[in-house]
């Protein structure tokens, strides 16, 4: 299937069958262990198989399956390594590329949006895509002035595509539980159907690139490519090179690891605060680690990396920065003041009215997740966000009892999936990371006030 299924019934076919291929490998499993093979065998084919067939779909249909598949994808970290091994490779794929749309396809929506002579906008284009993504794909091209640039092309049909997947996908939710101990996938499904509008609107999305770009040009860590031209379905931006943080997570140096850790942390911080947008969707295949300082790139020390950002479809809109509330209840957490929290946790609607909870029992429940805040520089891992996420999934634990009375605020939502995602990067980097430098710099309410 190389181009992007656009019938209702084919996806939903598609997208249908997931379940029943679940059970039918349960049943072939059992089948396994009858016949003398032993259950850890079976289970590891199993979750291969699984994998194969999980990602090979949600691949293969783009749209609002492969967009989930990118957002569980920096979650991989949280999964036991027996586990999460037949997975990585499969979710990987899914971050940096996906089966393209026809040169003929893509040539159409070109003649539609620029014109009929939209190839003397440019001194080359490559047909072969360079890269694609849930809603589109990006072609490497010169453009007239001399200048590299990427080119995305938005999928026809995308929008309903979009809707379609995500809705079929919300039917089955709780089948793909496992794949993220301790998270309910369904709001996650329901948010990125209620962006589904935002997702598709160039404008906006050259909008928001334009601002972070103008506020990050002169910045020392920070690359964001310039807008270049932008029109209903195709968006032309600056060409950046740069290694793939999927490569780094896969092969880099333990330099790369911190230095691109170090810079995702600056960024998910110093972002709201200069330019009032939150980027929301911190997948490794929206980030490039550049080298730089030298022309020698063997000599640029690791201080001298950049990190270069991709694709600004989704943002979340924090006018003031992220609030101020979050970096109060940080500081008093680690300060110990588990009644100062907890005011502040039920002022904000974390805590509803009609529950009482043990303010001491609620710090209990914080104090290990930011544990990264309280250290000069903390490893992030994927044993340490193993330990995390089976302390919150276990049924019989304080903190999963205590986290399912806990309320997550609507204006809350893109903040804590964003802060999550980046964490998982963070572990699947392996970084070590000055947290709390960041967290001084760029939260507001952090630090003490006057």
């Amino acid at each position: 299937m190389s181009d992007l299924p656009r019938k209702a019934v084919t996806r939903t076919a598609k997208l249908a069958a997931l379940p029943l291929g679940f059970a039918g490998r349960a049943t072939w499993g059992l089948g396994k262990r009858i016949g003398g093979k032993s259950a850890e065998i079976v289970a590891r084919e199993l979750q291969q198989r699984t994998a194969d067939q999980l990602f090979k779909v949600l691949g293969e249909l783009k749209g609002g399956a492969m967009k989930l598949g990118q957002a569980l994808s920096v979650f991989e970290s949280a999964l036991p390594e027996e586990v999460a091994g037949p997975y990585r490779a499969a979710l990987t794929k899914l971050q940096e590329a996906a089966p393209p749309m026809p040169t003929r396809t893509v040539h159409g929506v070109l003649e539609e949006r620029l014109g009929e002579e939209w190839r003397e906008l440019f001194l080359e284009f490559e047909d072969k895509p360079a890269a694609a993504a849930s809603i589109g794909q990006v072609h490497r091209a010169v453009w007239h002035d001399g200048r590299e640039v990427a080119v995305k092309v938005q999928y026809p049909g995308a929008g309903d595509a979009l809707l379609s997947d995500l809705a079929q996908l919300s039917r089955f939710a709780r089948l793909l539980g496992p794949l993220v101990p301790g998270m309910d996938i369904k709001p996650l499904i329901t948010e990125m159907r209620d962006r589904v509008a935002e997702e598709l609107d160039y404008g906006l999305e050259a909008r928001a690139q334009r601002e972070h770009a103008e506020q990050f040009a002169d910045d020392p860590d920070v690359v964001v490519p310039g807008v270049v031209h932008q029109s209903e379905q195709v968006l032309v931006t600056e060409w950046i090179d740069g290694i793939p943080l999927s490569e780094v997570i896969a092969d880099g140096t333990q330099e790369q690891r911190d230095r691109a850790g170090q810079l995702l942390a600056r960024f998910l911080f110093s972002g709201p605060a200069r330019t009032g947008l939150l980027h929301a969707d911190p997948h490794p295949g929206n980030f490039r680690l550049l080298p730089g300082g030298t022309d020698d790139e063997d000599e640029a020390g690791p201080e001298s990396w950049r990190l270069g950002v991709l694709d600004f479809g989704t943002v979340d809109r924090l006018p003031g920065g992220l609030p101020v509330t979050i970096g109060r209840c940080l500081r008093m957490a680690l300060e110990g003041d588990a009644e100062g929290v907890y005011e502040l946790l039920r002022g904000e609607g974390f805590v509803k009215e009609s529950i009482e909870l043990d303010p001491d029992a609620v710090l209990e429940y914080l104090l290990p997740i930011i544990e990264p805040a309280d250290a000069d520089a903390f490893g992030f891992s994927r044993g340490w966000m193993r330990a995390q996420a089976a302390r919150i999934a276990d049924l019989r634990s304080p903190a999963h009892q205590l986290g399912k009375q806990l309320n997550l605020p609507p204006s809350y939502l893109l903040i804590h999936r964003v802060t999550l995602s980046t964490i998982g990067v963070l572990c699947q980097l392996n970084a070590t990371v000055r947290m709390r430098d960041e967290l001084e710099e760029w939260l507001p309410g952090f630090l003490a006030e006057e």
